[in-house]
């Protein structure tokens, strides 16, 4: 052996002191495989130290395991645990051959006031931890997905979980979207879901508030969609929530659905007034609208209206052009008002909506009387329904400012009544 190759045999290769070696790819994933288990381990075995039941000590141990628990990253693993008892594998089943959670929604007394407790723990881990919330929101939709999967006292459980977490603020009504996937709406997993969530939150809430949150994540319309297909129609929907005793639901989405349609009907309506359609057109438009939305004369008048001062950009107009393009607007279209306002019920209702719009844009403050004698002059208007409105059913909002600029007008129609009664008795 030569010199040079025993100094190669006896010197050590050199060595870079602070580098880390960087594992392969499949040994990573190997071991992050693993660790939501680990997570779960260290959770349970804290969970161990607390008396069963003890809803004040699991929240005050969550707490503080904050501290050491990586919840930001194994946040959703928490929650699963918090829910179901476990951690959900793919295909949605629990991992049973694992040692279950002490503390879960689905282990809970099936009572809506002792799930109206645990849920305070999840409220009172959010509120310490913030960013869990938003966590909570995607772990929770995507247990929902496999509701068909679990049993019926664990699906009631979690349902009535999520009324609360709604009512609570602490996840969004978007999280029953992901009930409208067909295997779960076709079976009416998702409709017996839905309907106790609904009936949870009521029991907190009130009707109003639901819709709020429905409207919120553009949810109003779509109730009818958690039916099955085969019971997707309004005579359904009806039965079903007056079955489940909540008339006061059933009552919020005919009355929506209603609203909803009127919106649509003001948008079509003010496009066909733009685009000059024949008024012949127009009335029957809005009669066939009437009766496939179910309208009432006094609905749809205000509608007209507020179809006819859109065709007018008062914004925009010059000052000495305002009063000009409102009048030749409503006699435009007086005869489309006349059709509709055939009872002195239905012309109070736009006399009323008149003082309301000139109420509340100031540029048309002064030109009250004037829009009263003109849809007067064109038969849209009686002069008993301007006198009633003027001695009994005008609104408090101008009242002051309008009675007295009709007053001209009122004295007018009452000689010209007076003189009508005199000729009739002579």
């Amino acid at each position: 052996m030569n010199t040079t190759q025993s100094q190669a045999s006896t010197n050590p290769k050199p060595v870079l002191h602070g580098v880390r070696i960087k594992q392969r790819k499949g040994v990573q994933k190997a071991n992050a495989k693993h660790e939501p288990e680990i997570f779960r381990d260290n959770l349970l075995a804290q969970f161990k130290t607390i008396k069963k039941g003890d809803l004040e000590a699991i929240s005050s141990k969550l707490d503080i395991l904050g501290n050491t628990l990586d919840y930001r990253k194994y946040g959703d693993s928490l929650f699963e645990i918090l829910i179901t008892g476990g951690i959900i594998e793919p295909g949605g089943t629990i991992d049973n051959d694992a040692e279950q959670s002490p503390f879960c929604l689905f282990a809970a007394e099936n009572d809506a006031a002792v799930i109206k407790k645990y849920v305070e723990v999840f409220n009172r881990l959010i509120r310490r931890y913030k960013y869990l919330q938003r966590i909570l929101g995607e772990t929770l939709q995507n247990i929902l997905q496999y509701i068909n999967k679990y049993q019926p006292e664990e699906t009631s459980r979690l349902a009535k979980s999520t009324g609360f977490f709604i009512c609570n603020q602490l996840i969004s009504c978007s999280v029953l979207k992901v009930l409208l996937k067909d295997y779960l709406v076709k079976d009416g997993y998702a409709l017996d879901f839905t309907t106790t969530v609904f009936r949870t939150i009521l029991e907190e809430q009130s009707i109003e508030q639901l819709g709020r949150f429905l409207s919120s994540e553009d949810l109003n319309g779509r109730v009818i969609e958690f039916f099955p297909p085969n019971k997707r129609d309004e005579d359904c929907l009806v039965r079903h929530f007056e079955a489940e005793d909540m008339k006061e639901f059933v009552d919020y989405y005919l009355k929506n659905k209603k609203n909803s349609k009127k919106g649509s009907l003001l948008n079509e309506l003010s496009d066909q007034l733009t685009d000059d359609a024949t008024e012949t057109a127009v009335i029957n438009y809005v009669k066939g609208a009437m009766k496939e939305a179910s309208l009432t004369e006094a609905e749809v008048v205000p509608i007209i209206w507020q179809s006819v001062m859109s065709t007018v950009d008062v914004m925009n107009a010059r000052p000495d052009q305002i009063e000009s393009q409102v009048l030749r607007a409503i006699s435009r279209w007086s005869k489309t008002l006349e059709a509709f306002c055939t009872s002195p019920k239905t012309e109070i209702v736009l006399l009323q909506k008149v003082q309301l719009t000139c109420y509340e844009d100031v540029k048309l403050n002064k030109y009250f009387r004037k829009m009263i004698q003109t849809l007067y002059k064109n038969d849209a208007l009686s002069d008993n329904a301007i006198l009633y409105w003027n001695d009994k059913a005008h609104l408090a909002q101008g009242k002051t400012l309008f009675l007295k600029q009709m007053e001209p007008f009122v004295t007018w129609l009452k000689e010209n009544e007076e003189s009508s009664e005199e000729e009739d008795d002579d």
